[in-house]
């Protein structure tokens, strides 16, 4: 892997601002970037028992993701077939042996076949293999289970994280357990690019994040891209930390136990286009991404995983890891909404990348590759 560059000297301008505000485009994102890509919904640990299912919406579209009584994990649109009620309401739980539809009574299968209706004889015969839930293509990776509502030009996850095999075979990923379950943030009034600007780059750590700062600001590498990933990572600084939670935090990492004191002291992060990343501690392992709502809003899911057997030490250094990330992410939500903001401004007309920012350049270059019309510099009438 080599040192980020501009491959394209117009990548340094980025996106034209009206991108982060057209409502055709919006659309066109959804149907393009978001249906059509690979998402990550959570680890195998929270699904772990028979019948256990974790929920997903994402543009318009509702997914279940469900153990079924032979141990695999399947994904279905969480739409009755009946009326398209979502069939489970909640974001999480378990299904003793069927999954009930809350507005008729419809029943599926945990395998997603129809298992029966309400007043059958209301009803033509329904087969309940085609009657039954619709799948969602599905695929794990180190534990990891990703969805796609369509299919698309992106490669299967296992091709895709492929590069990163070596990197993360002590990680312990598959043995991971849920800690903290995904969740979404409270709405932040900004476009989900804008979120993604601010994540992409390093070069505002030093003056906007004096944690991350004090924890791996000196040395900070940006791997460059992998097809459709990215890998970052903060090696901690070799000079000792000035701030009490950093300084304990690295304190507790020194003193983990085996096999977690022999991975790397660093922060390792693989994006994942087009909203997504995987972040790698010693102590814990996290995942987050950018949720659209609307063309002005957008959430943030997250959550965390434990490696096995942890100790009390490793315990205390997830909880200063997790402190300093959510610092982190405060930070960040004034950044993007003033960033955001600017856009619309008489005064905007374009950005001006450092050397340190080529992964927004490189961000806006894939975006322009899949959505030709964002390289266009002015608003079109249609989309």
């Amino acid at each position: 892997m080599n040192d980020t560059i501009f491959n394209d000297p117009e990548d340094r301008y980025g996106l034209p601002g009206w991108t982060y505000f057209n409502s055709d485009l919006f659309e066109l994102e959804a149907e393009k970037l978001f249906r059509q890509h690979w998402q990550l919904v959570c680890h195998e640990s929270d699904v772990a028992k028979i019948g256990q299912f974790i929920t997903f919406d994402l543009v318009n579209e509702r997914a279940v993701i469900i153990k079924g009584k032979d141990g695999v994990i399947r994904a279905f649109h969480n739409l009755c077939r009946h009326r398209g009620s979502r069939v489970v309401a909640q974001e999480r739980g378990v299904c003793k042996s069927a999954m009930v539809c809350p507005f008729h009574g419809w029943s599926f299968n945990l395998d997603g076949s129809l298992r029966g209706v309400a007043q059958p004889r209301s009803f033509p015969e329904l087969d309940p293999k085609q009657w039954g839930l619709k799948p969602i293509e599905c695929e794990i990776w180190k534990g990891f289970i990703f969805i796609r509502f369509k299919s698309g030009h992106q490669p299967s996850i296992g091709k895709l994280m492929s590069p990163y095999e070596k990197l993360v075979s002590d990680q312990q990923l598959e043995k991971l357990s849920s800690c903290k379950p995904p969740s979404i943030s409270e709405v932040w009034p900004v476009n989900w690019k804008a979120m993604r600007d601010v994540d992409n780059e390093a070069y505002h750590v030093p003056m906007a994040h004096p944690g991350l700062q004090d924890l791996y600001g000196k040395d900070y590498k940006d791997y460059g891209t992998i097809g459709d990933t990215n890998l970052n990572i903060g090696t901690f600084n070799p000079t000792p930390s000035s701030r009490w939670s950093v300084k304990l935090y690295r304190k507790m990492v020194d003193n983990l136990p085996e096999p977690l004191a022999s991975l790397p002291k660093a922060w390792i992060y693989i994006t994942i286009f087009p909203n997504q990343v995987i972040s790698m501690y010693p102590d814990s392992v996290i995942f987050y991404q950018d949720i659209p709502v609307s063309v002005k809003k957008s959430h943030q899911r997250y959550a965390v995983y434990a490696r096995p057997n942890e100790d009390r030490v490793t315990r205390l250094a997830r909880k200063l890891s997790g402190r300093i990330d959510e610092i982190t992410a405060i930070e960040d939500m004034q950044l993007m909404q003033w960033s955001y903001e600017a856009m619309r401004s008489s005064a905007f007309d374009g950005l001006m990348l450092s050397d340190l920012e080529s992964g927004v350049g490189q961000y806006h270059s894939w975006l322009k590759k899949r959505l030709p019309v964002m390289a266009q510099p002015n608003e079109p009438i249609r989309i």
